[in-house]
């Protein structure tokens, strides 16, 4: 029988400390190709560069070429090729297979995040988001990575967003990941320096009910307008109707911002210092 579970990768390790670190774990959420590995890598730059010591947790085990190098990998627990072969399946079936397997090594992944011993550990969520946030073992998973505090970004493509219809979409499914997650959660508007000035009406539409429902009434109308604005509203009586936080993951714009949104929730207000 075809062995699954391959032997861990080698560890980065952090200086040793008196004190123990206080384990602050950020979640990276999103759509397919919203830009969450290298957004990933930008906020361990980012960390790094400012003397805090970050690592990075792949949890896709279906990725091949990744923008950071991996303080802790899954693929060094599932190998999908295998999973494919043993259980006679396709891609999907093996990835929900892969996924359902990773939660059952949780003890194993929680020791090597001790073992490294971060400041911050930024996981890198499975492209598929359905896979993650709607299955059993994503919220597993989240749960039971030990950690005195937890929060979560979740990426809006920016190239998906320029209607308002496809940015309400995908604001319902940002919620819907924040219910099914239960974290605290920072909306981030990724690729901004791709849709040009369409940003401008975004940012409005994200802080600005009035603005999107008029926007809404110029795409569409009957059904669908209908059905958009009660979405809208329904959002809205949620606390939805935030400001989002347009970062580049190409020139670093907007990361600042990020940060101190973060620390906002991890560390009582207290940012990063420069």
């Amino acid at each position: 029988m075809t062995k699954i579970f391959v032997p861990i990768s080698s560890l980065k390790y952090k200086p040793t400390k008196q004190m123990k670190t206080v384990l602050k774990t950020i979640f990276v959420t999103g759509t397919a190709g919203a830009g969450k590995s290298l957004l990933s890598s930008k906020l361990y730059d980012y960390y790094t560069q400012n003397g805090a010591f970050a690592a990075v947790l792949n949890l896709d085990p279906g990725v091949e070429n990744l923008p950071y190098t991996c303080d802790i990998d899954v693929r060094d627990y599932v190998d999908i090729v295998s999973v494919m072969k043993q259980y006679d399946l396709g891609p999907n079936g093996a990835l929900v297979m892969a996924n359902d397997l990773i939660a059952s090594k949780i003890d194993d992944i929680r020791s090597e995040v001790e073992r490294v011993n971060p400041d911050y550990l930024l996981v890198d969520t499975p492209g598929q988001i359905e896979l993650f946030a709607y299955r059993t073992s994503g919220k597993f998973i989240v749960e039971n990575l030990t950690s005195e505090e937890k929060t979560g970004i979740f990426l809006f493509d920016g190239s998906l967003i320029t209607t308002p219809i496809n940015f309400v979409s995908i604001a319902l499914l940002a919620t819907s990941i924040r219910l099914r997650l239960n974290l605290p959660t920072i909306n981030t508007i990724t690729k901004t320096d791709v849709i040009g000035p369409k940003i401008k009406d975004i940012i409005q539409w994200s802080s600005n009910l009035r603005s999107l429902e008029n926007a809404i009434a110029q795409e569409a109308d009957g059904e669908t307008y209908t059905l958009t604005t009660n979405i809208l509203r329904g959002l809205n009586l949620s606390g939805f109707a935030q400001g989002l936080i347009p970062v580049s993951n190409v020139t670093g714009e907007g990361l600042v911002n990020l940060e101190g949104a973060l620390s906002r929730i991890l560390n009582l207000g207290e940012e990063v210092e420069d």
